[in-house]
């Protein structure tokens, strides 16, 4: 490290934080995989198998919003004022 390199320190809490209220990520999830990933929806009605879905979560991994095509997903995401990113 150089005289004028820092070295920044960022502790577990702060990572979980990070970006959070900007930042929202947009995965393409099978409908097989949605309870897991949102339990607090008990409403859910029984999709086909196989069904794709495009949900959107937030930062820090909190299901926003559940969309069947991406560009609705995306829409969410900016209605919400977050920068949408996607995870493969």
């Amino acid at each position: 490290m150089t005289e004028n390199e820092h070295k920044i320190t960022v502790t577990q809490q702060q990572l979980a934080h990070l970006g959070e209220g900007a930042v929202a990520y947009m995965r393409e999830m099978d409908a097989a995989d949605l309870r897991g990933k949102f339990p607090g929806m008990p409403e859910m009605p029984e999709l086909a198998p196989g069904t794709k879905l495009w949900a959107l979560f937030a930062a820090n991994g909190q299901p926003i919003l559940l969309a069947d095509a991406r560009d609705a997903a995306l829409a969410g995401a900016f209605q919400n004022d977050l920068q949408p990113v996607s995870l493969h």
